[in-house]
């Protein structure tokens, strides 16, 4: 669906190309007086520098041609040549008409040409319990999976398990050192039991254990490289044993994933690409890119004399050296971090053939995927533009750090989640929220409140930026925070269920007041929003769109009255309105990834 401002962009672009001018000057947006217009263009400056002519004479000619143009209702010159436009108040009640009647898409467009997309996010790691580290690439990996499908691509959430490489060694040297896993350690082909030796509580307590073990004393740590090589060769048992860690680590990232409404189409491990690595390995071999350096083979990526800017944390950018080749094979033969990552791509290649692969992941780990996808791109596997790295920044406490635990340890998920839930029954209480209601639904509530609050907070900043977490904060039901948008999602249903027991319907949408054209704009622009936020990967920008759409509702609900009105059409338009701005206010929840509850 076309929204007004693609519509009169097009009209404004004929009428400056109808004057000589390119139309590519012809750009319309939003006006920055919306006192004044509702939008405007500025191209007859550009256009007149370019012309030598005068750009308000010119911006007068251009206005002329459009006064005729019944979806506008006034064309004014202002200052030394910006074209102002007011939309009429039936353009206005045409596209809102549109949008109440689109509940597919709720007033946004699909893309021309959709792609195959990857999104690759969260990255948890078998025996390691998530923790509020996982917490961005979760919910931002998510709602751009959600956005991407939105407008019409196929799209695979991948999880990329950690499940593969040393700290595997390391557990089944662990395991077997407490005499968990005998039937797993001896010779042979089994059978082997089909039961876990291990609980999640063994694992979470064991791998840290080992690898502070493995740092000590260089005898555990050769055995725990032993094990390792054993286990990527094919060892039976200890193929067995691990895929008992497998599963138990599973089990609970899904819970964790779960309450977050978190889902995966894949959930694809490092252990996929290893059957790729000799291949792999052979063919960058053949190709000259693998060159011996120290004992070890690495790819280089840098290109000769080259030299980079790097942009800095504070925005300033320095000059910066070109990265350093990739590591492929170790001087002790074993296959590295990038080898992996690498051998993903022609895994991913050879049984999806994406169109692109998106890789959500902290933005420190910047020049690890520069390595990768320069290697990728000498190699053939694939080509400039179809891996792109979305880094974001830190989820930090009030003293600006990486957040902590008071005792200054990474606070786990699960205790996240626990908290958040623990502070939104807290806050629905002191608000005298859901009192009436029964306890299961109250619970239920008070999580989808926490998650509202947890995903808001994040989504609502800037991806590339780290942000402040404050609990208190994003739990307000005031303010630019997710459990306002809820009350306000809540506030509509309440109204439309009013309006249904009183058998009052919806009816055609005319628009007369000023919080009727705001309400309306702001519904317009959710193509727009919805727009951005694909092309630019970011979230945000949906965040940004349901706050105000939710403010823009708030006060229209103050300034016309619903089912008081004076007029049965009046409450007829009206009460669609509402519905059109609770379908669209919902649809930019979801996309974030928020769910909403009926009532409080």
């Amino acid at each position: 669906m076309t929204d007004l401002r693609t519509d009169l962009g097009e009209a404004v672009a004929a009428a400056f190309a109808a004057e000589g001018v390119d139309a590519s000057v012809a750009r319309v947006t939003a006006s920055d007086r919306p006192d004044l217009a509702d939008f405007q263009s500025n191209g007859a400056l550009a256009a007149a520098k370019a012309l030598k002519a005068n750009p308000r004479e010119l911006a007068g000619r251009v206005a002329e041609r459009l006064v005729a143009d019944p979806r506008l209702s006034a064309v004014e010159v202002a200052g030394p040549g910006f074209i102002n436009l007011k939309v009429s108040d039936e353009a206005l009640a045409s596209r809102a008409q549109g949008v109440a009647d689109d509940a597919v898409l709720a007033g946004a467009s699909s893309v021309v040409e959709p792609r195959k997309v990857v999104i690759d996010y969260a990255g948890p790691n078998v025996a390691k319990p998530m923790h509020v580290g996982h917490l961005r690439s979760s919910i931002i990996g998510e709602s751009l999976k959600r956005l991407f499908r939105f407008r019409g691509d196929t799209v695979w959430g991948d999880a990329h398990f950690g499940d593969w490489g040393f700290q595997m060694g390391l557990l089944i040297v662990a395991v077997g050192d407490e005499g968990k896993a005998d039937a797993f350690l001896a010779d042979g082909e089994g059978p082997f039991p089909d039961h876990s030796p291990v609980t999640l509580d063994d694992l979470e307590r064991l791998y840290p254990l080992a690898a502070g073990k493995a740092k000590e004393d260089a005898a555990y740590r050769d055995r725990a490289r032993k094990a390792t090589a054993e286990l990527q060769s094919g060892r039976l048992g200890y193929r067995a044993l691990w895929r008992h860690f497998v599963a138990v680590s599973r089990t609970a990232l899904e819970r964790e994933f779960g309450a977050l409404d978190v889902t995966f189409d894949l959930w694809n491990g490092e252990s996929d690409a290893d059957p790729r690595m000799a291949g792999m390995i052979a063919d960058l071999t053949a190709k000259g890119l693998l060159v011996e350096d120290d004992g070890a083979q690495v790819v280089h990526v840098a290109r000769p004399g080259e030299t980079r800017k790097k942009k800095l944390p504070d925005g300033s950018v320095i000059e910066a050296p070109s990265p350093p080749p990739l590591l492929v094979v170790s001087s002790e033969g074993s296959a590295m971090y990038g080898t992996t990552d690498l051998a993903t791509i022609v895994d991913r290649r050879e049984t999806l053939n994406p169109d692109l692969i998106l890789y959500v992941v902290d933005e420190r780990q910047a020049e690890h995927f520069e390595q990768v996808y320069r290697a990728a791109y000498l190699a053939g596997y694939a080509k400039p533009g179809e891996l792109e790295h979305l880094g974001f920044g830190t989820m930090n406490g009030t003293d600006g750090k990486p957040f902590k635990t008071r005792a200054g340890g990474v606070l786990k998920l699960h205790d996240l989640i626990t908290q958040a839930t623990d502070k939104a029954r807290d806050r629905l209480k002191e608000a005298e929220l859901g009192a009436d209601l029964s306890q299961d639904e109250f619970e239920d509530i008070a999580h989808k409140v926490a998650i509202a609050a947890l995903k808001f907070a994040d989504l609502s900043n800037s991806r590339t930026t780290s942000y402040v977490f404050d609990l208190d904060r994003f739990m307000s039901f005031e303010g630019k925070t997710g459990p306002y948008l809820l009350y306000q999602t809540v506030r509509i249903k309440s109204l439309l269920r009013k309006a249904e027991a009183q058998g009052v319907l919806s009816g055609p949408i005319f628009v007369k007041e000023p919080a009727e054209r705001d309400l309306v704009l702001t519904l317009d622009a959710f193509d727009q929003a919805v727009s951005d936020a694909y092309g630019k990967r970011a979230p945000h920008l949906i965040a940004e769109h349901a706050y105000r759409l939710a403010q823009a509702f708030s006060k229209f609900y103050a300034a016309c009255p619903v089912l008081a009105a004076s007029e049965p059409e009046t409450v007829g338009s009206r009460l669609a309105l509402s519905a059109a701005a609770l379908m669209q206010l919902e649809t930019a929840l979801r996309l974030l990834g928020i769910d909403t509850p009926e009532r409080m």
